[in-house]
């Protein structure tokens, strides 16, 4: 039983790997500028943020290390986004592969997130670099990013698989999960600090800015972000989740979710995958 494991898996490891490195040869083949765009996208989606937001609408926490958090949101956000829609869309560009060949499906929604998580790990090398270069004091709070990036990539994971079954037999659902993007992006503060909104509703009724604060956490998207920022950029004013309430339980709801999506992700396509090459 071992070594017909050991056997199954290495195959598994050998198709994941080919594929993951096709991918991403592919992706930006015929490019001037090729893998080079993996760090130009999100640079120069941070410029067009922050000259609109920060500049003009002044959407800013008052820190000098505001816009590095804003550039750390939008590596995260992109990385959350690409391996999604990515996941997504693998089952159905891979079809002709599925009625060729026998091996676990799930390879191919895993072999589209990593790839995405190759970009992401590229982006937060030019984060890292910007924060020595502007003088950003490291905490012990670093030691926390392997259990948050875990847990984003998780969450990341989670949503491609189910997306990428409802896709087989649903195409529409491409189409929605764009527009739901979009509402989640501006519902999530990346573009501006989770402190503004506190300030802003303020003004209602007395508690009401925190009340939001701490619904708005409860997006696994939302706190997983706020806890990258808060760990290697700016332990001091990114409020997260942790800081905001002292309720265990209420600070575990997002982490919890994340993996219940995860397990409701693998059951939903172990059930469905056997079935994908003949709807296709």
């Amino acid at each position: 039983m071992f070594e017909k494991l050991k056997t199954r898996y290495r195959e598994s490891w050998v198709i994941l790997r080919e594929l993951v490195k096709t991918d991403f040869l592919l992706r930006y083949q015929g490019s001037f500028l090729g893998i080079a765009w993996s760090v130009l996208k999100p640079l120069m989606l941070f410029c067009v943020m922050y000259v609109v937001f920060v500049k003009f609408l002044r959407f800013s926490d008052g820190t000098e290390t505001f816009p590095l958090v804003l550039l750390l949101g939008i590596s995260l956000w992109n990385f959350f986004t690409e391996a999604t829609t990515l996941g997504l869309c693998s089952m159905t560009t891979r079809g002709d592969l599925l009625r060729k060949i026998n091996f676990p499906k799930y390879i191919i929604v895993i072999s589209a997130t990593i790839n995405a998580l190759i970009c992401l790990a590229i982006n937060l090398g030019v984060v890292v670099a910007a924060c020595i270069l502007s003088g950003v004091q490291f905490t012990a709070n670093v030691l926390w990013l392997p259990l948050n990036l875990l847990q984003l990539y998780a969450l990341a994971l989670a949503v491609a698989l189910l997306l990428s079954t409802l896709n087989v037999y649903f195409r529409d659902a491409q189409h929605i999960w764009e527009v739901f993007l979009q509402g989640l992006f501006y519902a999530t503060p990346i573009i501006y600090p989770l402190s503004m909104v506190g300030d802003k509703l303020a003004s209602v009724a007395p508690g009401v800015g925190l009340l939001v604060e701490k619904l708005m956490l409860l997006n696994p998207a939302a706190q997983v972000i706020q806890d990258i920022r808060h760990n290697l950029i700016a332990p001091l004013t990114t409020d997260t989740i942790w800081t905001l309430s002292d309720n265990l339980l209420f600070q575990l709801i997002p982490v919890v979710l994340t993996f219940v999506l995860l397990g409701l992700g693998i059951h939903v396509f172990k059930k469905y995958s056997p079935k994908f090459a003949e709807v296709m």
